[in-house]
């Protein structure tokens, strides 16, 4: 392959990706020791169009489900839904349980928007900004991911069995959104943002700190509660939390996992996973390289 087009993909691929691109054998890593501040490393263009992308996606989603143009169909037999998930239409409903799952969430989205400005006070004005891009980043994707899914599946709410099961042209079951259930977007975005803090906590105060095990245990437990209240309220089954919970903390560990430095800490060197990478072969070839490292 010539060596000019070789590295016109790999740098297309790294562009798009959003990944450092790999280091020559021949080339050692520098040695550097990065204060907190520094840490990660954001792209304004990238990062620019996947939070704006995933924002456009779900306000665009959200308002072609409000129009009512997707009609729901009826649920079908409870004796259907997996063992697990048929509490979630037998149990009472509280009817309170809706109110105190979006306390949660909105307690995670604050923390979202105060652990930016902590990181502020302690690292200065570029620790912020990372944090503030890196949090709103997780929070787009999880979002647009949830919403597509949502919209893909169309799996019936427990409530649509209780309300409109037997008839299902009882005033209000008309409303799309009795068949968003899968999956739960409380669970995924509070998943998210629990995930993302805690990746953070760990990468600035280190694993012998108390801080990121702090932040581990209580971004757990509000993840938790978030999924059980949405589940007694009758909005989403235990299937939907659980896949919602692990979507949600798959992509909060992923957003800043791909956004390390290559540093090294405590004599250890830290590097960011590389999947595409470019090295001269001869004089007129060259090599576009995949590779993944954990």
């Amino acid at each position: 392959m010539n060596a000019r087009l070789a590295a016109i993909i790999s740098c297309a691929l790294v562009s798009v990706l959003g990944l450092a691109p790999a280091a020559r054998a021949d080339q050692a890593p520098p040695l550097q020791q990065l204060p907190d501040a520094e840490h990660f490393t954001i792209d304004p263009v990238v990062d620019g169009t996947l939070v704006a992308g995933g924002i456009t996606f779900s306000a665009i989603l959200s308002r072609i489900v409000g129009t009512g143009e997707i009609r729901p169909t009826p649920p079908g037999s409870p004796e259907l839904l997996l063992s697990i998930d048929r509490i979630a239409v037998t149990q009472t409903l509280d009817p309170g349980a809706g109110k105190r799952s979006d306390v949660g969430l909105y307690a995670a989205y604050a923390y979202a928007v105060l652990d930016p400005i902590l990181s502020g006070v302690r690292g200065g004005r570029r620790a912020l900004l990372v944090d503030a891009i890196l949090y709103a980043e997780a929070i787009a994707l999880t979002r647009a991911f949830t919403d597509a899914t949502k919209i893909g599946v169309r799996r019936s709410r427990p409530i649509d069995y209780a309300l409109c099961g037997d008839t299902p042209d009882a005033p209000g079951c008309s409303s799309t959104d009795l068949q968003l259930s899968f999956f739960s977007g409380h669970a995924s975005t509070t998943g998210a943002i629990s995930a993302t803090a805690t990746y953070l906590a760990f990468m600035r105060a280190g694993p012998r700190h108390p801080r990121p095990w702090i932040t581990l245990a209580v971004g757990t437990l509000l993840t938790a509660f978030v999924s059980y209240e949405r589940v007694r309220s009758g909005e989403h089954f235990p299937t939907d939390v659980i896949m919602g919970s692990l979507a949600g903390a798959g992509i909060g560990v992923l957003v800043p996992h791909f956004h390390r430095r290559p540093h090294y800490h405590e004599s250890a060197y830290c590097a960011p996973p590389v999947l595409v990478g470019f090295s001269t072969t001869s004089r007129n070839s060259g090599a576009v390289t995949l590779a993944l490292r954990f």
